[in-house]
């Protein structure tokens, strides 16, 4: 392996991989941990007798990063690698695929869906792999996918029962789990490694290295004074609160400040008392309050205009009114429109936050400057906002500032395809682009050139999301902002991170310094009580699924409470979708748009939305199955359910319906509907 060589904190960290132990490499972002990954395989390839190598990642995109930028480059010339994704055609044969490969690179969603498919061409047996290599593996926790794989590992691990492949694991930092105190925080790092079967290892001899290799950026805080004056805000609540009168609050229900995460809470919990009780008022208000209570958020972070385009944007869906309360939340609205629009343009009143954003970035950029720059903010809607924002501001443009969105890949109006993603990046990594406005989708994993700005802006997040953008801002000198106002919670949030950064140090190293007996007997116990957990919360499900019968439960529209489909009108198809088998559903829906999904599927493709034909309530989409058959797709949490007892509830996914969901059968269903083709 003299081609390929590592730093020596790199060597360092790989050391007990390269004998084969399973081990979590902590290294810092930017710090080469999938570099180190890169020579554990080729080392393992070259000396494992039928050596197949498994890389998993979170993300679609990752897929192809790791493929085209680290393992192809070292292994492809001698091995065979196979990328896959859900985007890809090779994993409908993925069984085949790890057969005829000796590295393969998925996301953690298909090698699951493989270990729990009993179709041969489909199915994947861990004894199949000899090293299995988790990307991010922080995420190895609670549901997620990560450690839905991890848990069939650990209970064959348990049960005894081999050939299991050596683990290894990639992370920035594994977090304190929210964990304020050591003792806690250690739990938690311990909890990982028994989820990972694995030990914790990070660079001891060589840390000066790893600090020259990985530079800390300055980091300034941008602090914002409080407005003086919200003319735009005041009337939003003014508005809520003529909504809090009219709905008539329980008296044993009291909301907390609005324009807070803790009124959002408190919004969604009164949403669902109203479908419990049936009562429209209740939950139409509380929908309604929802949308305000966004505004000000909004408002809070972005501009008064963005605020007002939320509302607008919401008012202006085709509805149908039910009843004197849609009236009056209609009638709201388009009274105190034009005087919120009004409000909303005047510049004197506009969020102070935006005007400290701006010479911020005109602090790195400008005419001649050759700077990179990502700015970091919440949610997808105001990454749009905030390019937009950028686009029309004549000082940032005057900067020189050349703006494009980096989001997740997904299929909602806001989001990217995968193509799109590594565009916009090559874009960046080009120079044609100066300036990415991102979720967090580029705080984690993705290949981004080195930066010599990073921007937080009106973020809320967790030391782990801290540390990997502070691992963005690589460039000499580089700078890390957090623009917060004064004394609001994303400041004292980025204290805190700060705080359980250090801690998260502490419980690391409290963690291997234990004796590895020590260390053994406590991962041993942790993986006996996670095995003895999911099996009692697996047959607390079941039981619950057993308390009725799926013809005994009835579904509801959300909205106008009509009785829509029993429970045994759906079945479960190819284990991802709920679809309406009854022929007789089609009388209560209307179709909408096409549907357009940026991906193919080997036997469906997507039909147009549909609606509930009384309140227009969105309910999901057709998919025709196999060309043949049109199957309404439905979102449950557009859905109500009503038990045998009367009881009415919502759930947010299927898997948490108080019934048994039977598979769809094809054949069943084209017996059922074209039978003169059977006689």
């Amino acid at each position: 392996m003299a081609d390929f060589k590592l730093f020596e904190y790199q060597e360092e960290v790989v050391e007990r991989a390269l004998r084969r132990e399973n081990i979590i490499i902590w290294l810092p972002t930017g710090g080469g941990k999938t570099r180190a990954a890169v020579y554990v395989a080729k080392n393992h390839l070259e000396t494992t007798p039928q050596a197949k190598v498994m890389v998993l990642v979170n993300k679609v995109h990752l897929v192809d990063q790791h493929y085209n930028k680290e393992f192809k480059p070292y292994l492809g010339h001698d091995y065979t690698l196979t990328p896959v994704s859900g985007e890809s055609e090779e994993k409908d044969f993925f069984g085949k695929v790890v057969q005829d490969s000796d590295v393969i690179i998925c996301t953690a969603q298909i090698l699951y869906n493989a270990l729990t498919n009993e179709e041969e061409s489909k199915h994947v047996e861990l004894s199949d792999i000899t090293l299995l290599i988790i990307d991010e593996c922080h995420h190895t926790h609670k549901d997620t996918v990560y450690n839905k794989v991890m848990a069939c590992y650990v209970e064959k691990k348990l049960k005894g029962e081999r050939p299991l492949p050596q683990i290894l694991g990639l992370t920035a930092s594994p977090g304190t789990g929210g964990a304020r105190i050591l003792e806690t925080a250690v739990e938690h790092v311990l909890q990982i490694c028994a989820n990972m079967d694995s030990a914790i290892v990070s660079t001891k001899k060589s840390i000066s290295e790893l600090k020259k290799k990985v530079p800390r950026p300055i980091k300034t805080f941008v602090i914002v004074e409080k407005r003086l004056e919200d003319p735009f805000g005041d009337h939003l609540k003014r508005m809520m609160q003529m909504i809090h009168d009219h709905m008539d609050l329980p008296s044993d229900f009291r909301l907390r400040e609005c324009g807070t995460q803790e009124y959002e809470a408190d919004v969604v919990i009164l949403h669902q008392q109203g479908i419990r009780q049936k009562n429209r008022l209740l939950a139409a208000c509380a929908l309604h309050l929802r949308q305000y209570n966004d505004a000000l958020l909004i408002n809070d972070t972005l501009r008064m205009m963005d605020a007002y385009h939320s509302l607008e944007d919401f008012y202006n869906k085709p509805t149908t009114k039910l009843d004197a309360t849609d009236d009056f939340l209609e009638a709201l609205f388009q009274e105190n429109q034009v005087e919120l629009k009004t409000l909303a343009r005047d510049s004197r009143y506009e969020n102070p936050k935006m005007g400290k954003l701006e010479s911020t970035l005109l602090e790195q950029f400008g005419p001649g400057v050759e700077s990179r720059g990502i700015l970091f903010s919440k949610t997808r809607k105001s990454t749009h906002c905030l390019n937009d924002w950028v686009l029309t501001n004549e000082a940032l443009q005057g900067a020189g500032i050349k703006p494009a969105i980096l989001t997740g890949a997904g299929n909602g109006i806001y989001c990217m395809t995968q193509g799109k993603q590594l565009e916009t990046i090559s874009n960046f990594l080009q120079g044609k682009l100066n300036l990415l406005i991102s979720t967090s989708v580029a705080e984690e994993g993705l290949d981004i050139p080195e930066c010599n700005l990073v921007v937080r802006y009106g973020l809320l997040t967790n030391e782990i999301a801290q540390q990997q953008a502070i691992g963005r801002a690589r460039a000499k000198d580089s700078q890390y902002s957090v623009v917060a106002q004064s004394g609001g919670r994303e400041l004292r949030r980025e204290l805190i991170n700060e705080d359980l950064e250090e801690l998260t140090g502490k419980a690391i190293a409290k963690v291997q310094d234990m004796s590895l007996q020590e260390f053994r007997t406590k991962i041993s116990e942790l993986q006996e009580e996670a095995v003895n957990g999911r099996k009692i919360a697996e047959s607390r499900k079941t039981e619950k699924r057993s308390r009725n019968t799926a013809a005994s439960v009835q579904l509801l529209c959300q909205n106008c409470f009509r009785s829509v489909a029993s429970g045994s009108d759906i079945k479960l198809l190819e284990k991802a979708h709920y679809v309406n088998i009854n022929p007789e559903f089609r009388n209560l829906y209307k179709v909408g748009e096409q549907v357009m999904l940026k991906r193919k599927f080997q036997d469906w493709e997507p039909g147009r939305t549909v609606s509930c034909r009384n309140c227009n309530k969105d309910w999901g989409y057709e998919m025709k199955y196999k060309k043949a058959a049109v199957l309404p797709n439905l979102a449950i949490k557009n859905l109500a359910l009503q038990t045998p007892d009367g009881r009415t509830t919502s759930v947010k996914k299927w898997k948490d319906v108080p019934f048994t969901v039977d598979d769809f059968s094809f054949d069943d269903y084209c017996q059922d509907n074209f039978p003169d083709l059977f006689d």
